[in-house]
């Protein structure tokens, strides 16, 4: 049977696990993230398919399984396309994230080329198209997820011409001077320009996009409108007043669309109910002993902002001794996988950092700053999240954000400060965080300054208010638009 909805993302959306020298494959542990957001949209299709791909060796491949289902999820099944090592290695850690992922964050003086493999990014781009058309039914909504798959849209139109094409981007989009350093910039629009819809999460970088393919393609613009609904137009500096809503190029229409992805408000209350959660978190206050709590959750990156950070906090402490022994930093900065040569230097700077600052101020009865940089079960993050009394998120750049979200949403509107970084995505829709420019040494200790004095009358004021933002634009809200828009999709040609 031919599938309705073809999914088509780097990762896998199970685990395996071996019984009896069996391989079973189940359900993600960790419901949190994107994962399960997406294989949510399969429950109103009769059968869906979801292609990843996966590291595959020489000795293996002979038995290798390239589709397989997931126990207790019967209405789609798991598309694998096998790649060797040194496939994994070209495609994944050099050329995403040596070459397109410095651009995607506007950090240009970090971008090579020099050890790109474009001919392999492009194999299994195509690689990844066989697989959709081979697995959809003719009227099938095939959906691309990121930059990875760049290419593939174009593949899939010409093996399926009728095809019914729709991508989200999950990094940010940046300015047409920043994007067109990419030598492969043509290839990727024309790509892009072959979608029947491509999502963003904000109007900024939907805008970036077709200011992008406006400098490059001779495309006409069919629809603008303004920005509405939860979203700040004017203000701060990722706001954008209007946006494309439809062009076209080369006689198809092409919908842009720019919403948010949402959290899970309901998991995350749940956790925090549950008797693990709740002794981690009496544990934390004990440790803490009347100090104030700041949180700081994400993993090891230069467009993170961890540096940036560190070194605000440790001006904070330089210039505020009577802070010292009353104020404590978490920071969970989880390591990058194996193979990520460009983050080598970044993990270094920041224990080394930690340790500066831990090594000056640190007396045996209090340490400035604890830092992991191991996965946290999340009983525990979300334990830290409520009973941080400051969440820090200040990445240089990032696509949205779901941290910020989830500690809004882990102090239920009550209590608690969030201070934001304006340039991620998730600023746009909360301007009632402090609101900061992580590039802004002055900007970065007053908003850390303002956090930590805040009156509780405030703090529940601007909480209460992103909460209810939090918690009516959640991921479901962001699932049901994008099924109806699904529903009414189709592929339009329109006469130039």
């Amino acid at each position: 049977m031919k599938s309705s909805l073809v999914i088509l993302y780097h990762r896998e959306p199970h685990d395996e696990v071996v019984i009896d020298g069996k391989i079973h494959y189940v359900p993600k542990k960790s419901p949190n993230g994107i994962v399960p957001t997406l294989k949510s949209f399969f429950a109103d299709v009769n059968q869906g398919t979801w292609v990843a791909w996966k590291e595959v060796t020489a000795k293996k491949k002979a038995s290798f399984e390239p589709k397989v289902s997931i126990e207790g999820e019967g209405n789609y099944n798991v598309l694998r396309i096998p790649l060797n090592n040194q496939q994994v290695k070209h495609f994944y850690h050099i050329t995403s994230k040596e070459a397109f992922w410095p651009i995607l964050h506007s950090f240009p003086d970090h971008f090579t080329s020099e050890t790109t493999d474009w001919e392999n990014f492009k194999e299994i781009n195509r690689l990844f198209a066989e697989a959709a058309c081979e697995e959809a039914a003719d009227d099938a909504v095939i959906w691309i997820h990121d930059y990875n798959l760049w290419l593939v849209p174009q593949y899939i139109r010409e093996l399926k011409p009728d095809a019914r094409i729709a991508f989200f981007h999950h990094t940010p989009f940046p300015s047409v001077d920043v994007f067109n350093i990419l030598p492969w910039r043509d290839a990727i629009v024309e790509s892009l320009l072959c979608c029947d819809i491509v999502g963003f999460h904000v109007p900024r970088y939907s805008e970036n996009f077709v200011n992008v393919a406006r400098s490059l393609k001779p495309v006409k613009i069919l629809k603008k409108q303004p920005v509405e609904g939860h979203m700040t137009p004017v203000g701060i500096a990722l706001a954008e007043p209007e946006m494309t809503s439809q062009l076209s190029y080369k006689g198809q229409v092409v919908n842009i669309d720019a919403f948010p992805v949402g959290t899970n408000p309901q998991h995350i209350l749940n956790v925090l109910e549950q008797p693990e959660t709740k002794d981690r978190l009496a544990q934390i206050k004990e440790e803490l002993q009347g100090r104030k709590l700041i949180i700081a959750a994400g993993r090891i990156d230069y467009v993170k902002g961890n540096q940036e950070k560190l070194e605000a906090y440790g001006r904070l402490l330089e210039r505020r001794p009577d802070l010292h022994g009353k104020v404590n930093f978490v920071m969970t900065c989880v390591q990058a996988a194996a193979g990520m040569r460009i983050y080598k230097t970044a993990q270094s700077t920041i224990e080394q950092l930690v340790g500066k600052i831990n090594g000056r101020y640190g007396k045996l009865d209090w340490m400035p700053i604890l830092l992991f940089t191991q996965p946290i079960p999340i009983h525990h993050l979300l334990a830290y999240y409520k009973a941080a009394d400051v969440c820090w998120t200040t990445p240089l750049r990032d696509g949205l954000n779901l941290v910020a979200k989830e500690y809004v949403v882990a102090h239920g509107g009550k209590d608690g400060v969030l201070v934001l970084s304006e340039f991620v995505g998730a600023a746009v829709e909360l301007p009632e965080a402090v609101l900061t420019n992580p590039y802004s040494l002055a900007r970065m200790d007053h908003a850390i300054e303002e956090a930590l004095a805040m009156p509780p009358e405030e703090q529940e004021q601007r909480m209460s208010k992103m909460y209810q933002t939090v918690t009516n634009y959640d991921v479901k809200y962001w699932a049901d638009r994008l099924l109806d828009q699904f529903k009414n999709l189709k592929h339009e040609t329109v006469s130039d």
